[in-house]
């Protein structure tokens, strides 16, 4: 009796295969964001990324499980250059606290009301518990950019010592707060949003503890 032996190697995806598959995620994530700042979180089903991404639906799921899966990575991805800027506006360590936190304030408001479907999707829109878990992640991202210019603001003179988390975490509420309504409204008018943008970075400035001089 003669026996034949067939040696069945695993399967190991080549390198060329990784990065069609790479390609591809990209391409569905890159989707997802554009469908985010065109509809919001609502117009983001799976069918209409897919749409947009040129694949089909099932294509989505073999790389992202559920909606929430996708737009968790979707709200990271746009979130995280959104507390760069952010973070970028309060650098320049020469300048005074008060001054560096306007700066964030004023560049973060004007990104938003530039693309007020996207950015109220990012901070207000009612969204899944997995991508509110991601929101939540960079609001704190958000806290301690401002605390830690608040710091600095305690060690050079410039501001009384205070909680810094808290009064960092009260202006994010306050910045949030204050975009939600405009946001939903899609203000357009170059009037509005100037006088927006300068109340929310005198508000925000104004609630800083800047240190008093004492009488002598």
């Amino acid at each position: 009796m003669i026996h034949f032996f067939v040696t069945i190697m695993p399967y190991r995806p080549t390198e060329r295969t990784e990065a069609r598959r790479a390609e591809t995620r990209e391409r569905i994530v890159s989707a997802a964001l554009d469908q985010l700042a065109e509809g919001g979180y609502a117009s983001a089903s799976v069918q209409a990324v897919a749409r947009r991404a040129g694949v089909a639906t099932g294509s989505v799921y073999r790389y992202f499980p559920s909606k929430s899966e996708l737009f968790a990575e979707v709200f990271k991805r746009a979130s995280a250059r959104e507390l760069e800027i952010f973070a970028d506006a309060t650098g320049g360590d020469e300048r005074p606290a008060a001054e560096r936190i306007a700066a964030s304030v004023e560049a973060f408001a004007r990104r938003a009301l530039t693309a007020p479907v996207r950015a109220y999707a990012l901070i207000a829109e009612p969204v899944d518990p997995r991508v509110e878990a991601e929101r939540l992640t960079f609001r704190r991202g958000y806290r301690d950019v401002l605390a830690g210019v608040l710091r600095d603001g305690v060690e050079s003179g410039e501001l009384a010592a205070h909680d810094t988390e808290t009064v960092a975490a009260a202006l994010v509420g306050a910045i949030g707060e204050s975009l939600v309504g405009p946001l939903a409204r899609s203000p357009r008018e170059a009037d509005r949003r100037e006088a927006l943008v300068a109340g929310l970075v005198t508000f925000c400035t104004s609630a800083i503890p800047m240190e008093r001089s004492v009488p002598v």
